[in-house]
């Protein structure tokens, strides 16, 4: 699978598994979840997505075992994960409403937190999860950049955050933030009009996807014909609709890396088939029209 550079000495495979769902089903012992990176690591996908928040904060720690079962499993694996949603579950469970914390206090114990949780030495890639309107630069942009000094943290990136956001994060830092996963997919794009793309597109930065299937409401009775069209598409090149749906985001040539998320093995074994997909340019604009229901001006 093809690989994208992140940062200097760090490359993702183009296709992200995102575990946000993990602790989802009955299918959460070490062995299951093991069977889950193992089938993406045969198909070249060794970049894994978490976030301290996912399961009710129990996500990281049920990977961790995993990866405490079989510790050869680490070196093969790049680690995403996100910080700084405040929610009353798990360990946060007293807090009175649910709040972002982007102070240093809380970026660093979020740091230890998930270290601690998934049972390794370092994070290849932290990012702040949502934007806080209480966010203070100052403090939070040295306090990614001395995380990423002190070598727990490798890469420091954002997620759902606007230009006028990342910048004002990027003004107060010594070193670079390497991506912003923001959502994207047919049903959500915006990001392809709205300026977010372009931004991340001219400063090279890779751009990350979450909910690149639109949360699974693209199989919707509400989207049947842009759904013939990808069942239609995937059956000439021998793949299914979803398959077609992320080559949608491949094709484009900011290289968006999707973070796709399933818990089926037999969905997993197949994530790795919207390489092989081919879409010209008609193709693209095929699909383009039949989501934002018009045709282009």
């Amino acid at each position: 699978m093809e690989r994208i550079d992140i940062a200097p000495g760090i490359t993702f495979s183009r296709i992200v598994y995102g575990m946000w769902r993990l602790g989802d089903g009955e299918d959460t012992a070490p062995s299951d979840v093991q069977a889950k990176v193992e089938s993406c690591l045969e198909q070249g996908i060794t970049t894994m997505d978490q976030a301290d928040i996912y399961g009710g904060y129990a996500a990281e720690a049920l990977f961790g075992t995993a990866l405490k079962a079989s510790p050869a499993l680490r070196d093969k694996l790049e680690i995403v994960t996100k910080c700084d949603i405040v929610a009353p579950v798990g360990r946060h469970s007293a807090a009175r409403v649910k709040y972002y914390d982007t102070t240093a206090e809380h970026i660093n114990a979020s740091v230890e937190a998930s270290l601690k949780d998934m049972g390794t030495d370092r994070i290849d890639l932290l990012l702040i999860h949502r934007p806080d309107p209480l966010m203070d630069p100052d403090e939070t942009g040295p306090a990614l950049d001395a995380l990423v000094k002190s070598g727990k943290v490798l890469s420091v990136g954002v997620s759902n955050f606007r230009p006028w956001d990342f910048q004002l994060l990027q003004s107060s830092m010594e070193g670079n933030l390497v991506t912003n996963q923001i959502e994207m997919s047919l049903l959500a794009a915006d990001a392809f009009t709205n300026g977010d793309l372009a931004f991340l597109q001219e400063r090279m930065i890779a751009p990350m996807a979450w909910s690149p299937l639109g949360g699974g409401s693209l199989f919707s009775e509400g989207h049947k014909d842009l759904m013939a069209a990808l069942t239609r598409i995937g059956k000439e090149q021998d793949v299914d609709a979803t398959a077609v749906a992320i080559a949608w985001l491949l094709r484009h040539p900011a290289k968006i890396l999707p973070v796709l998320g399933t818990n089926n093995l037999a969905r997993i074994a197949r994530i790795g088939d919207a390489a092989k997909v081919v879409l010209d340019r008609q193709t693209w604009f095929e699909l383009y029209t039949l989501a934002i229901g018009k045709e282009v001006a």
